[in-house]
């Protein structure tokens, strides 16, 4: 696998529109500007990569569109050094995008055959997160809570409790919620009992799976 010149222009590119599109963080912008997407995607989409656009990546899932991926990073706020706990890893692209930001990061897949062939991408790539493991992203990660942050890749008809429950005081969630089309969804803790939350316009997303190898 190559990261080309080309490559990178492309990138400086997508990074243009994500701007135009009202991204403004600039960490999140550089993070996208210096991940190479291409090696995310199976090589029949290498050249269709930096279009801000979702591509599948087997097992009935999708690596989401750069502008998704810069919409929810963008809302999580992520600080170096956070413990985020990412909910689907898929193609392991939004990891890496966390991963480039400083954030310690915990992520888990329902998809055996793309938990394992990711697993080893990141590998590739030197990027290492915390902790990847395979199993249900609606249980969350309770052995490693609580988190600072918690990012869900999938669209889930309901907030998982479990999820809630580990996020720490003055945390943030992020999760896409709806059947069909999603809105994605902002909570912040408040306090033991008590969630802020803010819905943050539509968006489509593949359903979070449960209980399926």
């Amino acid at each position: 696998m190559k990261d080309t010149d080309k490559h990178k222009g492309l990138r400086n590119q997508l990074v243009s529109h994500l701007k135009e599109k009202g991204i403004v963080d600039k960490n999140v912008l550089a993070a996208i500007g210096s991940i190479p997407r291409h090696f995310f995607l199976d090589s029949s989409f290498e050249n269709f990569a930096y279009q801000d656009k979702a591509f599948p990546i087997g097992e009935d899932q999708t690596i989401s569109q750069p502008y998704t991926v810069a919409f929810q990073t963008q809302l999580l706020e992520v600080k170096k050094g956070q413990k985020i706990l990412e909910i689907g890893t898929g193609s392991g692209y939004q990891t890496a995008v966390l991963f480039a930001l400083g954030a310690q990061v915990y992520s888990v897949e329902r998809q055996n055959k793309l938990f394992k062939k990711t697993k080893k991408l990141l590998e590739n790539l030197g990027i290492r997160p915390k902790h990847l493991s395979f199993g249900d992203g609606y249980k969350g990660l309770p052995d490693h809570a609580p988190f600072d942050s918690i990012i869900v890749t999938a669209g889930a008809p309901i907030i998982p409790q479990a999820l809630m429950a580990q996020l720490k005081i003055g945390g943030r969630l992020v999760i896409p919620l709806g059947e069909d089309v999603q809105v994605m969804t902002l909570l912040i803790r408040k306090n033991e009992t008590q969630f802020e939350k803010h819905e943050c316009g539509e968006f489509r997303f593949v359903p979070l799976l449960v209980n399926k190898n």
